[in-house]
């Protein structure tokens, strides 16, 4: 498991890790916690559904949210550093995104996801659009965040 893999790595190299969700609902955090030790490196996590949990939770600043919208890179990477401050952790990962089945548009589709990583030396940011109902958005999101984690441990994205 994903999970399991992405939490040896941290307590080996001595990390601490948080999460900032929205569309996930707070489903990284609760594969992250399904591991036993968990405390150990895992800190918290916030689900930020509204632009104001955004902002007010995270320190989003409302002009990001107003010129790019909750589903963006800047606001992904902003809810990253703002879940980093909030909780002094080594690493956190953010994710936002659209699940659907409603709520997309032509500039931004169902699927649309945005997950950012904030560690020491660097803020990294992907874009993903998947393919499924909401709960397949949620599952592959949370997924390609504990990936990105996994790639950052071992090395490859320094």
């Amino acid at each position: 498991m994903l999970e399991q893999e992405v939490g040896e790595l941290l307590k080996a190299q001595g990390l601490t890790l948080a999460t900032a969700e929205s569309c996930t609902g707070g489903l990284i955090a609760h594969r992250l916690t399904n591991v036993a030790g968990s405390s150990a490196y895992f800190l918290g996590g916030v689900v930020s559904y509204s632009n104001e949990a955004k902002e007010r939770l995270l320190g989003v600043p409302p002009t990001i949210l107003m010129a790019y919208g909750a589903v963006s890179e800047p606001t992904a990477r902003h809810m990253a550093r703002g879940g980093r401050t909030v909780f002094r952790s080594s690493l956190t990962v953010a994710v936002t995104g659209i699940a659907g089945p409603g709520g997309g548009s032509e500039d931004k589709p169902v699927g649309l996801t945005y997950i950012a990583l904030v560690a020491p030396g660097g803020e990294w940011c992907e874009r993903h659009v998947w393919v499924g109902d909401r709960g397949a958005v949620k599952e592959q999101s949370a997924e390609a965040a504990l990936d990105l984690l996994r790639r950052y441990l071992e090395g490859e994205l320094r």
